[in-house]
């Protein structure tokens, strides 16, 4: 897990932090990094993930989205098998291009029967999936800003995200942050979301407002 963890890391092009600058370098373009607009979540109850995953409601932690290197799936899953909590983990989405990572990382979680791996979802599936779970975890090493965040947070979720530019903008002081591709520290911040529900319910409650005011689309259009 550790050997993967450096390998992947060592094949992100560039920090989140320098985006902008490594597209005036490379492409000789100015660039400005803004979201999608934001509305407030459907929530929907669970049917399909009860009846193939046998997920309940606030049992489960959820990462939704292209599963790539860049995305640090590989952290997140070295750093649950180091917690002892009973809730799974959800990863969901998929992407065809990167079979060979995706072949890895259930290879990783195949000794830890509380992580699932969903696949693809569409739109119907991953609001079931963000209405339901206990808390959203972005484990990215690199972002432009990304929209499942968005989304998660639209949904009143708890989210946990790697402490990267463009994760901090986004959330602000609405979610909880672990070091960026620190194994130990993420796994230690899980734990501590899974101790404090009481954290994590204050987040819930101000997630969702504080994210559709500050990404509304009048906002987004000026931009």
């Amino acid at each position: 897990g550790e050997k993967m963890a450096a390998k992947y890391a060592s094949e992100c092009l560039v920090l989140s932090k320098d985006m902008q600058r490594y597209f005036k370098e490379v492409y000789n373009c100015d660039s400005i990094i803004f979201a999608n607009g934001s509305n407030i979540g459907k929530k929907a109850e669970l049917n399909f993930f009860k009846q193939e995953f046998d997920l309940k409601k606030n049992e489960y932690y959820l990462s939704l989205g292209r599963i790539t290197p860049e995305k640090g799936i590989h952290y997140l899953i070295e750093a649950y098998k180091k917690t002892k909590i009973k809730k799974k983990l959800v990863i969901a989405g998929g992407d065809a291009s990167n079979k060979e990572y995706i072949n890895e990382l259930k290879l990783l979680a195949k000794d830890d029967k509380r992580i699932v791996f969903t696949g693809f979802v569409d739109e119907e599936k991953s609001n079931e999936l963000y209405s339901n779970s206990y808390a959203f975890i972005l484990p990215s090493d690199l972002e432009g800003m990304a929209n499942t965040l968005l989304e998660a947070m639209s949904f009143g979720n708890c989210c946990l995200v790697s402490n990267i530019a463009e994760n901090i903008e986004v959330v602000n002081n609405y979610a909880v942050t672990f070091k960026k591709s620190n194994v130990l520290d993420l796994a230690d911040k899980i734990q501590y979301l899974e101790a404090n529900p009481q954290i994590v319910n204050n987040l819930r409650e101000n997630s969702t407002t504080y994210i559709v005011e500050k990404y509304s689309w009048d906002k987004v259009v000026d931009q």
